[in-house]
């Protein structure tokens, strides 16, 4: 599941601005230039998670530094390749199985490293739906808690978010401030949040 770099920010319960990192450290900067009541919060809308971000300087200085870089450096046709493999994205991490595991591993087609990766591949093909499902509520969880975690009926809503009871989460949360809960709402409903 892979939702665009998406950034919601808030100024107490009312949402100032969701989209880009740039634009979203844009409007944060203004807000505590202004005054805001506060306090300014700014969540990950893919995770669901608060994140802080360093506004100092001009906005040119501020957007430079929330930029993401461009991707990884370009090799030149030019230049001579290194000896080895070519670089596909491959991470070396530690794993730790038991004995029967690495032996029968041992025996797979490829080695241990692909017969991993096919293991990987399919877990991921039939788990996706319930992965999906998981990363939802947690992300809608993990800002509920933020920002609503002391509001009246959040336990019970919480409870209904991972029973899967759309209707009786929807009636728990009806009374909250509007811009939390139609964030709420937005990211449980796997919606990518609109760009204001």
């Amino acid at each position: 599941m892979n939702l665009p770099a998406s950034f919601t920010c808030f100024d107490g319960h009312r949402r100032l601005t969701s989209g880009p990192l740039p634009r979203v450290g844009l409007e944060v900067k203004r807000a505590l230039e202004r005054g805001a009541a506060g306090p300014v919060l700014i969540f990950d809308d893919t995770t669901g998670r608060s994140i802080d971000l360093d506004t100092r300087g001009s906005d040119d200085e501020v957007v430079a530094r929330l930029t993401p870089a461009g991707g990884p450096a370009e090799t030149s046709a030019d230049e001579p390749r290194g000896r080895g493999r070519p670089k596909l994205g491959v991470v070396a991490r530690e794993v730790t199985l038991l004995p029967r595991h690495w032996d029968w591993l041992a025996t797979q087609p490829g080695g241990a490293s692909v017969a991993l990766r096919k293991l990987v591949e399919e877990a991921r093909r039939t788990s996706s739906g319930k992965d999906g499902t998981r990363v939802i509520r947690e992300r809608t969880y993990h800002f509920m808690s933020a920002m609503a975690g002391d509001f009246p009926g959040f336990e019970e809503a919480s409870r209904a978010l991972f029973a899967n009871d759309s209707a009786k989460f929807a009636q728990l949360i009806a009374p909250w401030p509007d811009d939390v809960r139609s964030h709420i709402l937005k990211l449980a409903s796997n919606a990518t949040p609109e760009m204001a």
